[in-house]
Order: C-alpha cells, then sequence, then structure tokens
C-alpha cells in the first residue's frame, strides 16, 4: 500500500496518493497552473488503479504545490557531471539507472519535494533518456544518450529554431542546382513524389520556379544527383508495386487426375522461367497442358486478390514482377518436376484443324521442356512434325476467316541489376515460336467453346473487325499501316468474334502463372469439373475488369519502361547508328521504324521519303524524362 502523501505520475500530471478505498488510490493532480494575473490554480482529485499510474517516489512529501514548485537552478551542470561520470565507465555508459540512483548520484539524495523537478529536468535533458519499456511497466529508469545521439537532438533543435533560414539556403542551393547531398535530399522528397505521380503539387517546384509536372520533376531529380539517370519511374507512375506476390500457393492438393501417356512439350525462349504451357499430338487428339494453380487458389481468397489487383506479371527490362510468388514455379510451371499437374485440352480437329470437339481434365503429365530453336530443328521427328502440320492447316483456316496478321520487328532487352549495362538484340524468330502460338489459339478457341456449351461465366476476349485497306503494301510500310487499322481488343463474360484471329469466339487460357484473365478463366472450369458453384456472370464482369484495367496499366508501364532503357542504351553507346525504314508519312513528317531498336521515330521535312525507303541514321539528342530521342541522318 501507497504511503499517504506518495507521488505518482498520472497521464501528463504529477499527482499527490490522499488515502484508498477498497481497491482504488484517490489522487489529486493539478489541471490548471496559477496565472501571474492572479488566477488560482485548478485542482481535480480522481479514483484510479494502481495500473493506472507510475510511483515517482514512495516517501511523503510536503504537499503537491511544494513539488511543483521546486527549482534548483545548478540541476543541469548536476546532471552534466552524472552523465559524465557514468560515461568514463564501460558498464553502467549504456545502462539504465533508475531515478533515485541517479538523483543519489546528483544531490547525494532524493528528497520526496524535488523528485518531480528532477524527473521533468533528466526528461528534458540532453545527456538522458527515459527508457519507455521500462516506463509502461510501472518503473522509472534513465539511459544515457551517446554523444552521436546527443549531437542530433542538437541539430534537430537548431533546425527547428532556424527552419525559415535552412529552407531559404536549401532554395537558392536548388535553383543553382548544387545541393548538399545526400543531407539535402529529405527536402526533396515531395518532388519525387511529383516525379512519380503520386501527388500533383510540389512547394518546393513552386519556389524554384518549376513547373509541377512528372517530367519537370524528373529533370530536376537528375540535375540535382537525387536520382541516376537509370531510375525508371514509370510502373510507379502507373501504381504498381515492384514487389512480386509473397504469399505461396502451397502443395497442390491431393485428387484424382488422368494419367496422359508419352511425354508433351514445353516449349519457349530459353530465358524463361516460368513455363505454363506444354503440347502433344497422341494420333488422333491435339492435347494442350496448361499450369494449375487454380487447383489451389481459390476464387476470391487471399491469392486470388492480389493477382486481381496486379493483373499481370509485369515484365521490364531490369526483371519480372510476378503476379503469383516464385515459389510456386517449382510445384506448378510445367516440366519444373519429372511429372506435372495440368488443366488439359484435348481437342479433336477436323481436316483443316477447326476444332470438332474440346474436353477439359485434370492431368499428370510427363513434360519435355525445349527452347524454339530446339523444337524447330526436331520439328521432322515423329513427336512434333504432327503439330507442325497441324499449326500449317490452322493459319490457313484463320486466314480465310478474315484473320490479320501483323510482322513488326522485336527485339529481347535486358539490364544487368548491379551495372545497369543494357544489353539489346534482335529477338530470333523460329518456326516453333509460330507453331506454340497456333496450338495456344486452339487452346484458347477451345475453352471458349467448352464454356459457351456448358453455360459457364468465362471471360471472353474479342476484336472489332478493322476497316482493311482495300491494296497493302508490301514491308514494314505495309505492316504499320494494317496495324493502325486495328481496333483494341475486349475482354467480356459475351461470346463475340475476334476478327484480328479470324475466330469466331476465343478466351485466353494458357498463362494463368501470369495472367489474371487466365487465372479466373481456370476457377470457373475447375469448379465446373469439381461441381462446385461457379462465379455467376455479374460478379466475373466486375472482376474481369478490375484484373483487365491492372493489365492495361502493366502493358502501359512495360512499354514506357522499355522506351526508357532503350535511351540509356543510346546514352552508354554515343557511336550507335542504325537503319530506318519509312513507314508513313503526317504533316510534313516521315514516321520511321528502327529495326534494331523496334523503336519509332520521326524526321522532320522528310515528306519526300518514299514508303519503305532505308536511311541511316544517329542520334542527336536525348531527353530521359520525357522519353524523347531526337535522330538525324548520318
Amino acid at each position: 500500500m501507497l504511503e499517504k502523501n506518495s507521488l505518482v505520475l498520472y497521464k501528463k500530471f504529477c499527482a499527490i496518493v490522499l488515502g484508498q478505498e477498497g481497491d482504488k488510490i484517490i489522487i489529486k493532480f493539478q489541471t490548471t497552473p496559477a496565472t501571474p494575473t492572479g488566477k488560482k490554480a485548478q485542482y481535480a482529485e480522481l479514483k484510479v488503479r494502481e495500473k493506472d499510474f507510475v510511483v515517482l517516489t514512495s516517501s511523503a512529501c510536503s504537499s503537491l504545490e511544494e513539488a511543483l514548485s521546486f527549482k534548483d537552478e545548478s540541476i543541469a551542470s548536476q546532471i552534466a557531471e552524472t552523465y559524465e561520470l557514468l560515461l568514463s565507465d564501460d558498464s553502467t555508459k549504456d545502462a539504465e539507472i533508475s531515478i533515485s540512483d541517479l538523483a543519489e548520484l546528483m544531490r547525494g539524495s532524493f528528497k520526496a519535494d524535488e523528485s518531480y523537478f528532477i524527473y521533468n529536468s533528466l526528461l528534458s535533458s540532453l545527456e538522458f533518456e527515459l527508457n519507455e519499456e521500462s516506463f509502461k511497466n510501472g518503473t522509472i529508469g534513465f539511459v544515457p544518450r551517446t554523444q552521436e545521439q546527443i549531437e542530433d537532438i542538437k541539430k534537430k533543435q537548431f533546425e527547428k529554431e532556424h527552419e525559415a533560414e535552412i529552407h531559404s539556403a536549401f532554395i537558392k542551393r536548388l535553383k543553382e542546382r548544387k545541393l548538399n547531398l545526400p543531407d539535402d535530399a529529405r527536402f526533396m522528397n515531395e518532388v519525387e513524389n511529383v516525379a512519380l505521380c503520386k501527388t500533383e503539387k510540389s512547394k518546393v517546384m513552386q519556389e524554384v520556379g518549376v513547373t509541377q509536372s512528372p517530367e519537370k520533376a524528373h529533370q530536376l531529380l537528375l540535375d540535382t544527383g537525387i536520382w541516376d539517370i537509370t531510375k525508371n519511374p514509370y510502373p510507379t507512375r502507373y501504381g504498381l508495386s515492384m514487389n512480386s506476390a509473397t504469399e505461396g500457393l502451397g502443395t497442390p492438393p491431393e485428387e484424382e487426375r488422368l494419367e496422359v501417356p508419352g511425354f508433351a512439350y514445353a516449349i519457349d525462349s530459353p530465358w524463361s522461367t516460368d513455363p505454363d504451357d506444354a503440347v502433344a499430338f497422341d494420333g488422333k487428339y491435339l492435347w494442350v497442358h496448361i499450369a494449375d494453380p487454380a487447383s489451389y487458389v481459390l476464387p476470391d481468397s487471399s491469392i486470388d486478390k492480389v493477382a486481381r489487383n496486379k493483373g499481370t506479371t509485369l515484365y521490364l527490362p531490369e526483371g519480372a514482377v510476378r503476379m503469383l510468388a516464385e515459389t510456386c514455379f517449382e510445384d506448378y510451371a510445367l516440366g519444373i518436376k519429372e511429372k506435372s499437374r495440368a488443366l488439359s485440352f484435348r481437342l479433336l480437329l477436323n481436316e483443316d484443324a477447326s476444332i470438332s470437339e474440346c474436353q477439359v481434365f485434370k492431368t499428370f503429365v510427363n513434360v519435355k521442356r525445349l527452347t524454339y530453336q530446339q523444337a524447330t530443328e526436331q520439328k521432322e521427328t515423329p513427336e512434333l512434325k504432327p503439330l507442325f502440320e497441324i499449326a500449317k492447316k490452322n493459319v490457313e483456316r484463320r486466314n480465310k476467316s478474315g484473320a490479320t496478321n501483323i510482322d513488326m520487328p522485336e527485339i529481347h532487352m535486358s539490364v544487368d541489376p548491379e551495372t545497369k549495362k543494357v544489353e539489346i538484340g534482335p529477338l530470333i524468330r523460329y518456326e516453333a515460336d509460330s507453331m506454340v502460338c497456333e496450338m495456344m489459339l486452339l487452346a484458347g478457341e477451345g475453352a471458349a467453346r467448352f464454356a459457351m456449351n456448358n453455360n459457364i461465366p468465362f471471360p471472353y476476349v474479342s476484336q472489332e473487325a478493322p476497316e482493311l485497306p482495300k491494296e497493302v503494301i508490301p514491308g514494314l510500310a505495309g505492316q504499320f499501316k494494317l496495324l493502325r487499322c486495328m481496333h483494341k481488343r475486349s475482354v467480356g463474360i459475351t461470346p463475340a468474334m475476334h476478327h484480328g484471329l479470324g475466330l469466331a469466339t476465343y478466351s485466353q487460357v494458357t498463362s494463368p502463372l501470369r495472367r489474371y484473365g487466365d487465372l479466373i478463366a481456370h476457377e470457373q472450369l475447375r469448379a465446373f469439373l469439381d461441381g462446385r458453384k461457379l462465379l455467376d456472370k455479374d460478379t466475373m464482369l466486375e472482376r474481369i475488369s478490375q484484373g483487365d484495367a491492372a493489365s492495361v496499366a502493366s502493358r502501359k508501364a512495360s512499354r514506357q519502361s522499355e522506351t526508357h532503357w532503350k535511351l540509356i542504351y543510346l546514352l552508354q553507346n554515343p557511336e550507335w547508328q542504325g537503319t530506318a525504314v519509312c513507314m508513313d508519312h503526317k504533316d510534313g513528317e516521315a514516321i520511321m521504324m528502327i529495326p534494331s531498336l523496334a523503336m519509332q521515330t520521326i524526321l522532320p521535312g522528310k515528306e519526300d521519303l518514299e514508303l519503305n525507303a532505308e536511311v541511316n541514321l544517329k542520334v542527336s539528342k536525348i531527353d530521359i524524362p520525357t522519353l524523347q530521342c531526337v535522330f538525324e541522318i548520318c
């Protein structure tokens, strides 16, 4: 039991113990101090529990008024001397010491009437800090601060007292583009936020007379050395996370699966790490096997929601930001393990490669991995030859239905994560590229028909018919003309013609590890196969729209990121020269394509260049923040 007139700390108040009633302690504290004008101090009494306060001293004081009014001008020097004493001994320089022991060292005693003054003096000193953890547990102890901590506090105090002049000096340095780094970097946060499209306004930019736009903010950050020229802001500008999904999918569930005999072939680029499709022909049926993450991922689960918000795996030259956690590849990608789990589309084809029947199975598959080059070299083997023949027939079938085939230059680009060196090379297309593409189109067409025949709400992909020119110009100029005729694709729950592909109905189902539309399609197919409740049309439409909106943002960020790194490549290779092809004319300018960079540019005043004419270009000017590159003829 506390002695009457003991002092305690109740919230921010110093309080005196008046007595006890049952399990409650009666305390008195000052709510308002007296004023020089003669207004008296105000007090309050409360009944509180012992856990509501911390005991300052168990000894009785003269009165609360005495404790609150006690002063001693020598306390600062006493604290400083005691601090030096404690710091001189390794055993005490960073150890907690109770307030009573500190008072004994400073003043030779710890008197009740002096206790609150000593507590406040230590609390506001530079030399000591209150141990908050001990305080929460009901004891008062202080720890000596390090010299570094003291200097940091002094610096912050100085900055607070001289805030206006410090800011003025910073603005002067910023106008001159001569910041003191890294210290000045903290004042540039709002500029970074404008550059990353997190906010539209910056007082700092306004003060230095710089237009408040992402591009101008980007330039200011480059001019001052806050950002390196390789900084890629575009994913963040589109609100995209630069972190892959982290929640793992867990071990695939044990369930009955069809064992598919023979081998299927996962054919992809040599740098692919997430193979999600494999193909085979068994003499009667075409099999397209797809990775089966939906065996674990359920609709509206936490993993599904993260995938929906990402929309797709974000592919950047500097690396991939995964829609699903990378840890899932070992169990869910095809061909990583000896036997792969798949959701398989078994297609019975007519002579012209049109689909007569499509069935969907949960399967176990033996998968062999090949690169496009390896598959092309083996195209006459008994296992792969039928696939190439089917692909050829399917191309002919789609062309008869009005498919529009466009062939524009493509490149492969990579960025070294440490040196930021950019490598660009031609993307070599093999015959197996086209073959695999046709297999995936057949799977998408078959899945769409399966869903339609079984009344499954499904994400259908369609495209309006283009208004094609009467005569197609040869070369890149003709391909560019075709490209400009194409409409954007649409994703919805109503089957419709995909005129660009020449397919009456179509859905994307072959990349559930990296596209949300494919994943939700698999979730619906699995629910149907398992006899579970399907998502209704309204829910499907809502989720498809959300996932597609996120994937559109990813595509935009990816395109602008690629342009950014192409400009970095040109800066890293100042002697670059390359061939450009004239694709079109507009407003007295020639629209050019540089195949080696897969990059468009314009040449002012070159309306006389013939279509498909080639010229040799070099770089004249590069502006990283605006993604502009000016070329001139060599």
